[in-house]
């Protein structure tokens, strides 16, 4: 679309009209010499200049219109505006929190296929599929076992995400579950975070047996930050030793938050828990649209001065032309004998 960055300047575009109506020119009488055969020599001097005079106003009249537009033109800043370009803004930081211990290799859990794989396997498939609605957050993975580690920042390259996920193996941040740990670095990443909405998915299927920070009072840190946190427990309830599943201890610290526990002993019920959480954690995406503006006044300027040459080109040819014209005129006399107007060779 094209526009003009300033069209009051083009008000002036009268201008010079209005400067010619108050300030007339200046009468200037002509220098005449009356002589009997005027009107011969004037034929043959100018060979009907009169009408070439007329045309040359016109022309000249014309053209400093025409240059005195674009000029004005080229001031008011001609624009071409270009398609819109969108950009979503991402209104949520999402930070998973998945347990690698060593309890997290036991094969209870069946996968699409129908084939018995490893808990870590399910909670990648399914969370593979949860990242893939995600469009418009920005998410980030911690993994943890003795200690928490951050594994992808946070970011919007979802596809990142579930990269660096598939790539998590059992046992790689140790042998034993460090879940408050694991709270309390989410909290110090959030600290960066500008995001309206904040939160934390805990993914377990052991107690706490490492951390140095208790789960929920890392929960209240993150309850005081504003942090929802959604804690599922994966694996069989009835598991007994260190590697017993703590319920009442994620449920506080989903409560402490304004989150909820979630239980899953099979794939299928990880997936629903999963989809639960799509529907409470809807997100909104916030678009920004911009314009890009491209200026176009060079190309004014460019036809204001290419329309000048011209012109002046064109008057300097006519200027050549009359000048041999009146090279030929100064060889005319006057004939004593006859009284007619003769040209010397």
């Amino acid at each position: 679309m094209f526009v003009f960055a300033y069209p009051w300047l083009l008000l002036t575009l009268p201008l010079p009209w209005l400067l010619r109506w108050i300030l007339p020119a200046r009468p200037n009488a002509p220098i005449a010499v009356r002589v009997p055969f005027g009107e011969r020599l004037d034929a043959l001097l100018n060979r009907g200049a009169v009408g070439e005079t007329s045309r040359l106003w016109s022309r000249s009249f014309f053209v400093s219109l025409l240059v005195w537009g674009l000029l004005v033109s080229a001031l008011a800043r001609p624009q071409w505006i270009e398609p819109p370009i969108t950009k979503e803004i991402p209104t949520r930081d999402l930070l998973l929190l998945v347990d690698l211990s060593g309890s997290m290799d036991q094969r209870d859990f069946v996968n699409a296929q129908g084939e018995a794989v490893d808990r870590l396997t399910a909670v990648q498939e399914v969370l593979g599929a949860f990242l893939r609605r995600r469009k418009g957050d920005r998410v980030g993975l911690v993994v943890f076992g003795d200690a928490p580690y951050l594994q992808a920042p946070f970011s919007t390259d979802l596809n990142l995400s579930q990269r660096l996920l598939d790539e998590c193996q059992v046992g790689m941040a140790g042998p034993r579950t460090a879940l408050g740990d694991a709270i309390g670095l989410g909290v110090n990443l959030f600290d960066n975070s500008n995001a309206p909405a904040k939160t934390m998915i805990a993914l377990t299927d052991g107690n706490d047996t490492k951390s140095r920070v208790p789960p929920v009072d890392a929960a209240r840190v993150a309850a005081q930050r504003d942090i929802k946190v959604y804690t599922v427990a994966i694996g069989d309830s009835q598991t007994v030793g260190e590697a017993k599943l703590d319920e009442q201890v994620l449920r506080d610290v989903a409560n402490a938050t304004g989150g909820t526990y979630y239980f899953a002993a099979d794939r299928e019920s990880l997936d629903g828990i999963y989809e639960e959480l799509d529907r409470l954690e809807s997100h909104e995406v916030e678009t920004v649209s911009h314009r890009p503006r491209r200026d176009c006044f060079a190309a004014f300027l460019i036809a204001a001065l290419s329309v000048s040459m011209l012109e002046k080109l064109w008057v300097s040819l006519k200027d050549r032309r009359s000048r041999a014209t009146i090279q030929t005129a100064s060889r005319v006399h006057v004939n004593p004998n006859t009284g007619k107007l003769e040209v010397l060779s």
